[in-house]
């Protein structure tokens, strides 16, 4: 399966191409049938929202993450009204909404207050949740916050109405410069390495899946994908009854592109051997820009 990650902005009549992503965009909400229309009509069956928001005023705590007014709860709704078969998965994080630009709460001294950063970003799962969306997607990696998010949805209602997608093995990654640039994210100080897997840590990595299966995931995440595939397959050995999915991240999907207009290899040929090889490794549900292209090619 599929899941296609899109870009909502708040101006609702928005199509900004975004660079260093080859044939993405952000789109406002008054957009969301004139793009999406055509590709369900292909087949399109399950999206991700990412929120970026520019004209709101950003704050320490990301309260503009649930805004009623703001571009994913707008998007979710929307969406649910013109295409009610479409699969709608909303990512939860903070670093969009910070004037920090961190996925959490800071301390005075700079780093992560794990507590309040959990309780906030629970929040905003059952926010979303209660605006429609099918599935809460936390990508923020503070310690603990797949049980606040499950209890969270069991206790308002939603513990089998929305499914909770973990970004489990979320890797501190060179691979996401082009999501930052059209999200708009990139921390204002220092990095996110200190809630963010080391590269080198597949023990760390095989800790934090099993713990969220514990703490209530349904389905188990590992970004990025291809410099992972053994994490996949951790993955799968380790949540043998959970889906598996993965995320072919900006970067990822940029240098399949670069690759091809240097002529180095054929696009399609390239972008089917990428996902072909999370296939094998285990990835059930993959995550990828590529696919509106998929959805012409198979």
């Amino acid at each position: 399966m599929l899941m296609y990650p899109i870009f909502i902005t708040d101006d609702p009549d928005a199509r900004v191409e975004i660079p260093s992503l080859p044939g993405q965009c952000r789109w406002g909400v008054n957009r969301l049938e004139e793009f999406l229309g055509p590709l369900v009509k292909k087949g399109l069956t399950s999206v991700i929202l990412f929120g970026v928001p520019f004209k709101c005023v950003k704050d320490a705590y990301g309260t503009p993450a649930d805004d009623p007014e703001g571009p994913v709860i707008l998007a979710i709704k929307r969406l649910r009204t013109l295409f009610p078969d479409l699969y709608i998965a909303a990512d939860v994080c903070l670093c969009e909404y910070t004037d920090h630009g961190h996925c959490g709460y800071l301390n005075e001294d700079g780093t992560i207050d794990n507590t309040a950063s959990v309780a906030r970003i629970a929040q905003v799962a059952i926010n979303y949740a209660k605006a429609g969306a099918h599935c809460v997607a936390p990508s923020d990696m503070m310690d603990g916050r797949i049980k606040a998010i499950k209890r969270g949805l069991i206790d308002a209602g939603y513990g089998n109405r929305c499914t909770l997608m973990a970004y489990s093995a979320k890797f501190a990654s060179s691979l996401y410069g082009p999501f930052r640039d059209a999200a708009g994210s990139a921390p204002s100080f220092g990095n996110r390495k200190c809630y963010q897997l080391p590269v080198t840590g597949r023990g760390l990595a095989r800790r934090a899946i099993v713990r969220d299966v514990q703490e209530g995931a349904d389905v188990i995440m590992v970004k990025p994908a291809l410099p992972y595939l053994d994490i996949i397959g951790d993955a799968g050995q380790l949540a043998n009854d959970h889906p598996i999915a993965c995320y072919q991240v900006s970067g990822e999907f940029a240098m399949v592109h670069a690759g091809a207009a240097a002529g180095v290899y054929d696009l399609k040929t390239m972008a089917f051997e990428t996902v072909e090889s999370m296939i094998r490794a285990g990835a059930t549900l993959i995550l990828t820009y590529f696919t509106p292209d998929f959805l012409d090619w198979l």
